[in-house]
């Protein structure tokens, strides 16, 4: 028998991306596991309800494709600020690792410097850092 492991994600406009999709499925490889998915949510124009809506939208999306692959998700939209929805989401009884996602250098950065570093002084658990490959169109929730 299999220890579970819980994984928490954190992204924002790559949740959906095939970086986070595969590194997932990869770890599902070494065992049973069941994944948190976290996205802020999304910053800009547009009323706090439709921003929340479109966040949920990638969520669901993502899981979508996690659980096509044999992988249980669930999905939360966090707090605009990262570290803020890690906070409110973490729990070291309910979690065992974290994996932070943040777009290539050069982008435009919707999480602040250094991350995953501030992820694991916070939790204290291990934390894998990606770096999603492909920079999603910016979103732009209906006004």
């Amino acid at each position: 028998m299999y220890w579970t492991t819980k994984l928490l994600v954190i992204a924002n406009r790559t949740i959906d991306s095939n970086e986070i999709r595969d590194a997932i499925v990869s770890r599902a490889g070494s065992g049973p596991l069941e994944v948190t998915l976290v996205a802020p949510v999304l910053s800009g124009a547009g009323s706090m309800r439709a921003r929340r809506t479109a966040t949920a939208q990638r969520l669901d999306a993502a899981v979508k494709r996690l659980s096509e692959a044999g992988v249980k998700a669930e999905a939360i939209v966090g707090d605009a600020d990262p570290i803020v929805a890690v906070q409110d989401a973490w729990d070291p009884r309910r979690f065992d690792e974290v994996i932070v996602v943040t777009p290539p250098t050069g982008v435009p950065r919707w999480m602040p410097a250094d991350l995953a570093h501030r992820v694991e002084r916070l939790t204290g658990a291990l934390v894998t850092h990606i770096v999603a490959g492909r920079f999603l169109r910016p979103v732009t929730p209906d006004l």
